[in-house]
């Protein structure tokens, strides 16, 4: 079951929502997590026991590591992260290490054995970043652990974010669980449901329009491809994951809202970035700050200690110090966002552009002045999508190459004019947040309108609401693009 989907909209989504708002407070997380379950387990039948199995496994681990000290502590820590990387590495990985060992037995004429492809839990990379979230967290005593199983499970299976984020602290979310029908107010369900509405509209009415061209072009044998088809398939999908990802933190966050929780923003005009380094303070937020803290910078004080020295190779320890940490994170934000060569190759490529930001790159950019440098930045941005959409290396390559051969030919595929007005929407809906003012706007318009402009939007959101209703109805099922990971 997805946002985007009538089953979810117009059945699943009323249904509960009229329970759990006549529900009285002290059986409200209780239902949440029952329908959460309920929901996990609707797409996923079978791996919500391996999940629920897990959670129930970390749960008794971490409070055993709250209750003791010294070695014990270090062990149960370590069975807690073995555990969540075990499955993710199983679930995730094994087809991609099968496929790759049995490529080297062919290298040496060796006939490879059988093996069942494994089907892969949906938001298990999400699941399980929250739990290891949870785990480093009260180890390192930044976290005094939840009050209950049932409301760290309900950190886990919250429905709004389970399969693709935001990627929740339990920090940020914990005291929440805990009193946060204090703060339930009709504002909070009004502003959570345009916010929904928001999101529910940028996936249907965007992403998926501009998904139908992408996927024709990417579907084009490269090698007749023409370098304008090629620009367009590239540009069309630069914006389509921007909104179709960004819609769906919209729907969660609304979501959320409505059941009276704050989730923490995921994204924030990221094309609108002047460097590499910027975008990703911009981009999957949550996730950005999941790997600085627990990778890069755990990694960077690691390196730092076996570095005595003040130059290496003719450069400063720190920035030698920089691009170890920073090629390691990004080689592993690559290969967390799929087990294929291409994420990988995807994530070295990001990670080789903020080293550059590092040594120089940043000082070019800050001369050549913002609306060069957010040009710039965007097109090796989009270059970068392109590796990520590929379905192989040399598919990427070749699809980069033709953008640059500056070949002419017909017009493989008819852009009808709809396709061009949403392309022009997204163009301007994803850097009107450029101008400072209008980014201000945004956050008070996210945060806390006035009175008269929650009503006002709440009106708009059902007509929003009708138009994506009705295009869902005349569409096919299209998940989001997340979902793979």
């Amino acid at each position: 079951m997805v946002f985007s989907s009538s089953l979810f909209l117009l059945y699943f989504l009323p249904v509960f929502l009229i329970i759990y708002f006549l529900m009285a407070g002290k059986y409200k997380n209780g239902f949440l997590l029952l329908v959460s379950i309920f929901f996990y387990a609707w797409g996923a039948p079978t791996f919500v026991f391996f999940v629920a199995g897990s959670v129930v496994a970390d749960h008794f681990l971490i409070r055993g590591m709250i209750r003791t000290k010294g070695s014990s502590r270090r062990v149960l820590f370590w069975l807690s992260v073995l555990l969540n990387l075990g499955l993710l590495m199983y679930f995730k990985y094994m087809n991609f290490f099968v496929d790759q060992f049995q490529a080297m037995e062919g290298w040496f004429g060796l006939k490879p054995g059988p093996w069942t492809k494994i089907m892969m839990p949906v938001g298990i990379s999400f699941i399980t970043f929250q739990k290891l979230a949870c785990t480093l967290d009260i180890y390192k005593n930044r976290f005094s652990g939840f009050k209950s199983f049932r409301d760290y499970a309900l950190y886990i299976f919250m429905f709004p974010q389970i399969l693709a984020g935001p990627i929740v602290r339990p920090g940020q979310i914990a005291s929440q669980i805990a009193g946060h029908l204090e703060k339930d107010s009709i504002d909070d369900k009004l502003i959570g449901f345009y916010r929904f509405v928001i999101g529910l509209a940028k996936k249907v009415l965007i992403a998926d329009v501009l998904g139908v061209t992408v996927n024709e072009i990417f579907s084009l044998d490269a090698e007749g491809l023409s370098s304008g088809m090629a620009w367009i398939g590239a540009i069309a999908y630069t914006f389509q994951i921007y909104f179709d990802f960004s819609g769906y933190t919209d729907m969660a966050i609304g979501l959320a809202r409505m059941m009276g929780f704050r989730l923490p923003e995921n994204f924030n005009s990221p094309y609108v970035s002047q460097s590499i380094t910027e975008f990703w303070r911009r981009w999957h937020i949550t996730l950005s700050f999941w790997f600085r803290d627990y990778i890069f910078l755990p990694l960077a004080y690691a390196t730092s200690r076996k570095m005595p020295a003040e130059r290496y190779w003719g450069l400063r320890a720190d920035k030698v110090i920089y691009i170890i940490a920073a090629s390691v994170t990004f080689l592993l934000c690559g290969f967390w966002h799929g087990a294929a060569w291409t994420f990988i190759a995807w994530g070295l490529y990001q990670g080789i552009f903020l080293i550059l930001d590092r040594l120089f790159l940043l000082k070019y950019l800050k001369k050549i002045g913002k609306i060069p440098s957010i040009i710039l930045n965007f097109f090796v941005i989009m270059v970068g999508w392109i590796i990520f959409r590929a379905d192989s290396l040399p598919d990427a390559f070749t699809y980069i190459g033709k953008m640059f051969a500056f070949r002419s030919g017909e017009n493989e595929i008819w852009l009808n004019p709809k396709f061009w007005t949403i392309l022009i929407l997204a163009i301007l809906f994803s850097f009107w947040g450029g101008r400072k003012s209008i980014e201000a706007w945004i956050d008070r318009f996210y945060d806390a309108p006035k009175n008269h402009a929650i009503l006002l939007m709440s009106v708009a959101a059902l007509l929003l609401f009708i138009l994506s209703e009705a295009a869902i109805t005349s569409s096919g099922f299209n998940p989001f693009i997340y979902f793979r990971f």
